[in-house]
């Protein structure tokens, strides 16, 4: 069982989980980082550039915030750069006692975000612009002339609020957008037309190479 809101921090989704039975999860790069309270033990999953495969036991809980448009490295005071393709214990980043107070409280997704609000940065604005140009499928080289950045400024700013440059932000968050097209039934060919690649072999090259597995593998 999965279930997802709103949270009240800006560009902030609170999510949590209850597995019910031994099963394989994949879950997709989407240009985000969580701090994730599982069982206990918090931790911090950093931006992935691959899929990352896990299985659960039956009755494990997780309650988590995912930090979208580059938000995450405010509350953490570390560039996501550092923490890509990772899973980092929490109490590595900030206090042990802070971390053992989340780790026993009543109500973790509460208490999750009253952590991260008490250390709440207000986000790189051309990041998050940066973000919503990806997310829609936009060239984001026109945010980056629109601000005056050279491209050095653009990779060392997203590497920082990402994890990674910004052609690997697109590539994540077209992704994003092809399998959520097909997972509500479109066409593969049409997927690739509209969600920005060359061509369906495109299409299959990047799902693979992010995902681990075909498209038609991943949404069945």
């Amino acid at each position: 069982m999965y279930s997802e809101r709103a949270s009240s921090l800006p560009h902030v989704v609170a999510w949590w989980s209850v597995t019910t039975a031994v099963r394989e999860s994949r879950i997709l790069p989407d240009g985000c980082l969580d701090i994730i309270w599982q069982d206990g033990r918090v931790f911090v999953a950093g931006p992935d550039t691959t899929a990352q495969v896990g299985c659960a036991s039956p009755g494990s809980r997780c309650f988590a915030l995912r930090f979208g448009s580059g938000t995450g490295p405010g509350v953490l005071g570390v560039p996501a750069s550092a923490l890509v393709d990772q899973q980092v214990p929490l109490d590595a980043l900030v206090a042990p006692a802070t971390v053992r107070r989340l780790a026993s409280a009543d109500d973790p997704l509460a208490a999750l975000t009253a952590f991260a609000a008490g250390r709440w940065a207000d986000p790189d604005p051309v990041m998050v612009g940066l973000a919503s140009a990806a997310r829609s499928g936009r060239p984001i080289a026109a945010i980056a002339a629109r601000c005056g950045l050279s491209a050095r400024q653009l990779q060392r700013r997203s590497n920082a609020a990402f994890g990674y440059g910004p052609k690997m932000l697109e590539r994540v968050l077209r992704m994003q957008r092809a399998v959520s097209m097909a997972r509500r039934g479109s066409p593969f060919a049409r997927v690739s037309a509209e969600a920005g690649y060359a061509d369906q072999a495109h299409l299959a090259r990047e799902v693979r190479a992010m995902a681990g597995v075909p498209l038609g593998v991943l949404i069945s």
